[in-house]
């Protein structure tokens, strides 16, 4: 009786830690609703709406002036008070303050990407690293984001790259 209770705390034993020993742990995080939740995230969108507001204020103000010279030269063009090379001097000053407002709108776009990053980098840095170092210390083998399908950890036994190369004689 000792002998098979022996056999069975044995096999039992043994299933227990071969199951832990391959058994592989995964987890999953919505990185967008995090994101959401967080202070500075908040803070860095406040941030960037007062930056984009300032960038607009001073658009705003260049297409006010444009429209107010284009009104300007289209009366006295109405009136006749203007040469036909007076109002082609006019036309060339407005296309070239109408083609500053556009080189303007895509230089405020790339001001708002460039400070998009500037904000959130710091941010999305920080919770990724905390990621990592938590699924390290829980044992993860790997963890996935559920609002973009995409992997933020997986553990570095996993990597398969120089097995894979290795076999296609690379």
């Amino acid at each position: 009786m000792i002998n098979s209770i022996t056999k069975f705390l044995f096999i039992a034993a043994f299933l227990t830690a071969s199951t832990s020993m391959f058994a592989q742990k995964y987890g999953y995080i919505n990185s967008a609703e995090l994101l959401v939740g967080l202070s500075e995230v908040k803070a860095a969108d406040t941030s960037l709406e007062t930056y984009q507001k300032q960038l607009l204020t001073k658009g705003e103000q260049m297409v006010q002036t444009f429209q107010k010279k284009y009104e300007s030269v289209a009366a006295e063009v109405q009136q006749g008070t203007l040469s036909q090379i007076q109002i082609q001097q006019k036309e060339a000053e407005l296309q070239t303050e109408q083609q500053t407002i556009q080189k303007y709108e895509v230089e405020v776009q790339q001001k708002l990407a460039t400070k998009r990053e500037e904000l959130y980098k710091p941010i999305l840095d920080k919770v990724k690293d905390v990621i990592i170092a938590h699924g390290k210390a829980e044992g993860y083998t790997m963890i996935f984001d559920t609002s973009t399908g995409g992997l933020l950890h997986a553990s570095d036994s996993d990597n398969l790259m120089s097995v894979i190369k290795g076999k296609l004689g690379q």
